[in-house]
């Protein structure tokens, strides 16, 4: 502005002139840009189109990114001792190291602790500091001339709002928070209480599987011994054939259960290396079904186990932790019936320079500012304060309801448990009676079939009953430790931090 006030008329109106020009250029270019710009959304959306057929499946450039994108969310994160033979506990452990279920239990949980600290932060005042800086140049016009005048100013400011008193609703939204951290944090337990119980299914499933491989491997070898028998006495004149292709359909029989047996574990391994976190491609050596010591009866009642699972619940818990919250939400409606005082400081320093036409520069500075107090009641707002504070309750009630509900579904978890448990271990005996039935059964069919006292048809059913048997004996002791493993889920033992390892 200083070199415009010392030009002669001519050189302002050439320079207004090409000013103008310069404008009229820049108004062509803006229009131009304004074309492309508006040409390259049709582009950009030919390219985010929907499928234009249904007949097809939709494959576009955006796939391929998702597709690598995905890569690193399918790859385990660590890997298992080949070598080494986990027992339950050790695969507890590392579930709950790697499974991805607990991380993310764990970061809801630190989200919500965050959020407790958002709301505490109403209770501290709020300060913001601004640094201005301001040149402003004029011609002031005195007398019969334009004097030229620089005002040059300087100023850093402090915001500072703070909340007197609200009658309540900064600690109803803080009470609030902390319900909802509680929850979280019940939440996260949970988890854990899902996974261990997770682990603990994919372990006895993989256990009853090696098992059946076990019992289907000697049902095998008893259909073989079977057929070997019949056709000695075939080459020695005793049987018919007839005999013989009976013997061989029962070891085919028997070769093809062992099959689908197999095929069952190769899927009880990667079910089990899933709820670790690994990949189902790793291989697991665990300890057999026979090293693990089975109870013959439990000692709780089911009412001590009912008490114990109203106690130690965490999704209970979690559920008493919402009534907190919503009667913490409760005291934050009702406050807005009532009015709020606010305390606002601003303290400025500034620092003012200025200059006019052929006088030297003048300074002032100094400290001003404002100190305000503001009362802020709503009187009337139709209702909203009302319907406010009647959701709230409702929300309240509603959430005890809830928490009823569940005290009621647990009790029912526990006593059908329990039950289940009972009837795992009468079926566990029963197993035993029978696989020693059968056993004897077989041994005498089989010799009396060698003397000729008994005909083949005889021996390939006691084999089959004998087979059935050892698939039920191992079915009735993993029934026992997935009941046991159920019951400590529903009553919540296998977090508790007292309760030993399984």
């Amino acid at each position: 502005m200083a070199a415009t006030a010392s030009r002669t008329p001519r050189e302002i109106l050439c320079h207004v002139k090409f000013s103008t020009l310069r404008f009229m250029g820049n108004l062509r270019a803006a229009k131009l840009f304004a074309v492309i710009f508006a040409l390259l959304p049709v582009k950009m959306s030919r390219a985010q189109t929907a499928p234009v057929a249904p007949d097809r499946p939709w494959h576009a450039a955006p796939q391929a990114q998702f597709t690598q994108d995905l890569r690193k969310y399918t790859e385990a994160s660590f890997a298992l001792d080949p070598a080494k033979t986990y027992d339950l506990g050790e695969l507890v452990d590392l579930a709950e190291q790697h499974n991805p279920e607990t991380r993310v239990a764990w970061q809801n949980a630190k989200a919500q602790a965050a959020a407790l600290g958002v709301a505490k932060s109403e209770l501290y005042p709020t300060i913001a500091a601004a640094a201005l800086s301001e040149t402003d140049r004029s011609q002031e016009y005195l007398a019969t001339r334009f004097f030229r005048q620089t005002i040059q100013d300087f100023q850093v400011a402090l915001d500072l709002n703070y909340t007197v008193f609200d009658f309540g609703a900064r600690a109803g939204r803080i009470n609030a928070a902390k319900a909802q951290v509680l929850a979280a944090n019940f939440a996260f337990n949970d988890t854990h209480r899902s996974v261990i119980y997770h682990v603990e299914q994919a372990y006895y499933q993989l256990l009853n599987a090696m098992g059946q491989e076990d019992a289907a491997q000697a049902s095998l070898s008893n259909a073989q011994a079977v057929q070997q028998a019949a056709e000695e006495r075939l080459n020695h004149g005793l049987s018919t054939l007839p005999d013989v292709l009976e013997a061989r359909s029962a070891t085919a029989q028997a070769e093809y259960e062992l099959q689908a047996v197999l095929g069952a574990e190769e899927i009880a391994r990667g079910n089990l290396a899933t709820a670790l976190g690994a990949s189902p491609t790793t291989a697991i050596h665990v300890q057999p079904l026979k090293e693990l010591p089975l109870p013959d009866s439990i000692s709780d009642t089911v009412e001590l186990a009912i008490d114990r699972a109203f106690a130690q619940r965490p999704d209970l818990t979690r559920q008493l932790a919402e009534i907190r919250s919503a009667n913490a939400r409760v005291k934050e409606t009702r406050a807005a019936f009532y009015p709020s005082l606010n305390l606002e400081a601003v303290p400025i320093a500034q620092s003012t320079y200025g200059l006019q036409q052929n006088l030297p520069w003048g300074h002032t500075a100094g400290l001003v500012g404002g100190l305000q107090l503001r009362l802020n009641w709503t009187v009337f707002d139709g209702g909203a304060r009302r319907n406010n504070l009647a959701q709230a309750r409702a929300n309240v009630q509603g959430a005890e309801a809830q928490a009823s509900v569940a005290r009621d579904q647990i009790a029912d978890q526990v006593w059908a448990a329990y039950s289940n448990l009972n009837t795992a271990f009468r079926q566990r005996q029963a197993a035993v009676a029978l696989l020693a039935a059968a056993s004897q059964s077989y041994e005498a069919a089989l010799e009396s079939y060698n003397y000729g006292l008994r005909n083949l048809l005889d021996v390939t059913a006691a084999q089959r009953t004998l087979a059935q048997a050892r698939a039920a004996d191992v079915l009735a002791r993993t029934q026992v430790l997935n009941a046991l493993a159920d019951l400590a889920f529903r009553t919540a033992d296998s977090i508790q931090p007292y309760a030993p390892r399984p």
